[in-house]
């Protein structure tokens, strides 16, 4: 079995190195080394798990290995530890075949992301449950339309994505993955990423694979934050939104709201810079909580997220939305507030 690259393909490009060293028996070694591999020509990638995702509505690639090493990682446990099962782009390309056959929703293009799925369905569940819809239910699907899947309730999308950890510096393995699902499928590919290893030339490469959409997660505006949070420059993620769009991918944005790190003022940063490349890209502002190696940061509050949304709006921006609602709305009174501040599609 030989080693995918003996080179970092970001530093061969003029970047630095991500910080790509994760958990391999003991030992800390590449991402790109331990995660994806070539044999006999062909090229693998270990996979933790594959599953149609909540509240996503499409099918989602969970992957072992990342270039990031995140402190408030939720998948530190696989993306920072080497774990899974080896999967070839052809193995792929079977569980796409096979999601695509249970798909009931499908999407155009432009809607290729996970911000339009609640337009549709909120996966509360309460139509098959309950046999009633819920409050919030944007009444766009009937009953029928609901499948169960591991995380819960909702439909299928036509879409999917890789997730979990992220290695796009390496775009091999999703290049071939985007070609054999395009050429047999026609579903959507979309890459969640941090953005690190999207350089001018990988995205070029991905474009003519065929990837359709990208789920940007920029941490934070600030250098020094997004170092400390990611251990990796933000330089150029904070232009990937421009050199995205130009290339007529679909994009969406996250950032999340950390109490004494990322706070509004961070966010607001952030929304200006999309809002002066294309002021319908959609951005979410989702609510922190503790986890990996920021358990002693609290969650954000009603008001500070309500705050949050209103300077991002004022930047010019149009889609924007709140996310991880149970974080932060935890009282009655938090509900009261939240209804009376907040456009309800921005929930």
């Amino acid at each position: 079995m030989t080693r995918s690259t003996s080179k970092c393909r970001l530093k061969e490009q003029g970047l630095e190195p991500g910080s790509c060293l994760i958990k391999v028996n003991g030992k800390r070694l590449p991402a790109c080394r331990s995660t994806l591999k070539h044999d006999k020509g062909r090229i693998y990638r270990l996979i933790t798990s594959i599953h149609l995702s909540r509240p996503e509505n499409y099918l989602s690639i969970y992957q072992s290995g990342c270039n990031f090493s995140c402190r408030k990682c939720h998948s530190w446990y696989f993306s920072k530890i080497k774990e899974g099962d080896w999967y070839t782009p052809g193995d792929i390309l079977e569980k796409a075949v096979a999601y695509e056959a249970i798909v009931n929703l499908k999407e155009p293009r432009e809607r290729a992301t996970a911000w339009h799925a609640q337009e549709t369905c909120r996966c509360c569940g309460s139509c098959v449950m309950r046999g009633c819809r819920s409050t919030g239910c944007p009444g766009v699907l009937g009953p029928e339309s609901i499948l169960f899947s591991p995380q819960g309730f909702g439909p299928a999308r036509n879409i999917v994505a890789f997730t979990g950890g992220d290695i796009t510096c390496c775009p091999e393995f999703y290049m071939e993955c985007a070609r054999l699902i395009k050429s047999h499928t026609e579903l959507w590919i979309l890459l969640e990423t941090n953005g690190y290893g999207l350089t001018p030339e990988n995205l070029d490469r991905l474009q003519e694979a065929g990837v359709d959409a990208f789920w940007l997660d920029i941490k934070a505006h600030d250098p020094e934050k997004h170092k400390w949070l990611t251990g990796c420059s933000n330089e150029s993620i904070l232009k990937l939104p421009e050199e995205i769009l130009k290339r007529r991918f679909t994009l969406e944005v996250l950032s999340l709201y950390i109490p004494d790190l990322v706070e509004t003022d961070e966010l607001e940063r952030i929304a200006r810079d999309l809002a002066a490349v294309d002021p319908t890209v959609p951005f979410t502002v989702l609510a922190f909580f503790p986890e990996h190696q920021m358990k002693d940061f609290r969650c954000p509050n009603t008001r500070e997220m309500v705050e949050a949304y209103h300077r991002v709006k004022a930047t010019g921006l149009q889609n924007i939305r709140l996310g991880n609602m149970g974080v932060f709305v935890r009282t009655d009174e938090d509900q009261e507030y939240i209804t009376a501040n907040i456009d309800p599609s921005a929930l």
